[in-house]
């Protein structure tokens, strides 16, 4: 345990770059929480209402604010099987606050934990730049801020979301990971089990990549029996009946609940639009009656159906591959490659002007097209750079144990299409593979010609990312 503190001692060398970093995350968590300031203090039955009506920043959900004023099981106990719980202390602190003050203060208590874990992410990207790739100081530090100036890693870190809390335990796994490999030292099996339950009960997918991260880090000894049945296996059935069970108790009695008050509601509107027309039809047989009124119901039916196929949150939405419980999440019909470059490798780094910060179920084109080529030239900077970096980092272990964890979240998002029309929003999960990438460039190029205009170019990116992303997303709060 005393080790595991000291890891979270800033050094006294880091201070001056955490310093600065942590001004930049104070002045953004200011920014949101005086955007709804007034309305979020404010308590009452219509909570979740005022919440969802009013928070609208891209695709990101404030179901933690609802969480944390009235505590319930609101997130997909499948995807976040126990973000709920990790909440709860939260929730508890909040509504002894309300009860005492009338005052709700939701959301400095979410800027708290999330301020940390952004905080955190800077301090274990420097040290894998410095502690495991060998970097000077100053390539750490322009890297590390490089990730910050990303978009919706600048986004993720002050919305009332999980990815900022994913993102910290994900680069957390892999600094740890990063030095077991370079110390020739495997995960063992209660190490790994911490990991996957802080991982995967934030976000079951990041499980998925803790294991990567193991299998890279253990070798062979990761298919070992032992290791394999109480480290990976067990675990995962665990965490599955864990969400299963949470559903049944929390969630499926509200769902029937819900049900049966809407089958109620649709009967008793039902019955007064037929007697209204009972009333008002010139039909004098019953059967008839009957028998018209139906056929006007499913007029009414149809025309709903067309009207809402026309809305944001349906038009933006491809086709499923399939249907079922979690393949019905999949998307087979929207473009990979008008995705990739305007949104995967383009909004999750640069803001679009047009349509800013715009949610794709309200009113934000799936597809949006920059105004200036000035950010295009970026991005393809930014792609070559990683790839330029993925080469000749491709002798490292650790190298492919960050790709291989990208992979995972590409095979999700355009292979199987999850969450593909904003995909943007998941960009915490897997941007800071790409400074990482980088990194292994900028040591192949170490004392030769090429390492100072290698830093300029990365210092105008990183400058240019700041300037351009800070004025339009603080813009857009204030």
């Amino acid at each position: 345990m005393k080790k595991l503190l000291r890891m979270f001692k800033v050094r006294r060398d880091e201070w001056p770059e955490a310093a600065i970093m942590l001004l930049m995350l104070l002045t953004l968590h200011a920014a949101v929480i005086a955007r709804h300031f007034d309305q979020f203090t404010q308590t009452g039955k219509g909570h979740w209402n005022i919440f969802v009506n009013n928070f609208t920043v891209s695709g990101f959900d404030p179901i933690t604010y609802s969480v944390i004023t009235y505590w319930e099981a609101n997130y997909n106990v499948y995807r976040h099987p126990f973000l709920a719980f990790i909440v709860w202390p939260l929730s508890q602190i909040n509504k002894w606050v309300m009860e005492a003050t009338g005052v709700n203060i939701v959301q400095f208590l979410v800027a708290v934990p999330l301020l940390l874990c952004a905080f955190y992410t800077f301090i274990f990207m420097l040290r894998i730049f410095k502690d495991i790739l060998r970097l000077e100081r100053f390539d750490a530090a322009l890297l590390s801020l490089m990730l910050f100036s990303f978009a919706y890693v600048m986004v993720s870190a002050v919305v009332p979301d999980h990815f900022c809390v994913s993102m910290f335990l994900l680069v957390f796994t892999v600094y740890v990971s990063g030095l077991k490999i370079q110390a020739g030292t495997q995960f063992k099996i209660w190490q790994t089990v911490v990991l996957f339950f802080a991982t995967a009960g934030v976000t079951l997918s990041n499980g998925i990549k803790t294991y990567i991260y193991s299998l890279f880090t253990n070798g062979r000894k990761f298919f070992r029996p032992k290791y394999f049945l109480f480290a990976v296996l067990l675990p995962a059935v665990l965490i599955w009946g864990f969400a299963r069970w949470e559903y049944r108790t929390f969630v499926l009695p509200k769902e029937k609940a819900r049900a049966e008050l809407r089958a109620k509601k649709t009967a008793e509107a039902r019955q007064k639009l037929f007697n209204a027309f009972r009333d008002t039809t010139s039909l004098k047989d019953s059967a008839e009656i009957v028998k018209a009124f139906n056929a006007e119901m499913n007029r009414r039916v149809k025309a709903k159906y067309l009207r809402d196929h026309k809305k944001p949150w349906n038009r933006h939405t491809g086709k499923p591959i399939a249907k079922g419980e979690f393949m019905q999440w999949t998307d087979a019909t929207t473009s990979r490659v008008s995705t990739a470059v305007e949104n995967l490798f383009g909004e999750s780094i640069q803001l679009h002007k047009d349509y800013l910060l715009q949610d794709t179920l309200r009113s934000r084109p799936v597809i949006v097209p920059y105004r200036w080529a000035v950010n295009y030239v970026i991005e393809a900077a930014v792609v070559l750079l990683f790839i330029g970096g993925v080469w000749f980092g491709r002798r490292s272990r650790f190298m492919w144990m960050v790709l291989c964890g990208f992979a995972f979240d590409m095979l999700l998002h355009l292979g199987l299409g999850f969450g593909i029309n904003e995909v943007y929003i998941m960009g915490a999960h897997w941007l800071f593979v790409l400074p990482v990438a980088m990194g292994f460039l900028v040591k192949a190029v170490q004392g030769s010609r090429a390492e100072n205009r290698l830093r300029q170019l990365l210092v105008v990116i990183t400058g240019w990312l700041l300037a351009y992303n800070l004025t339009l997303f603080i813009g857009y709060l204030l």
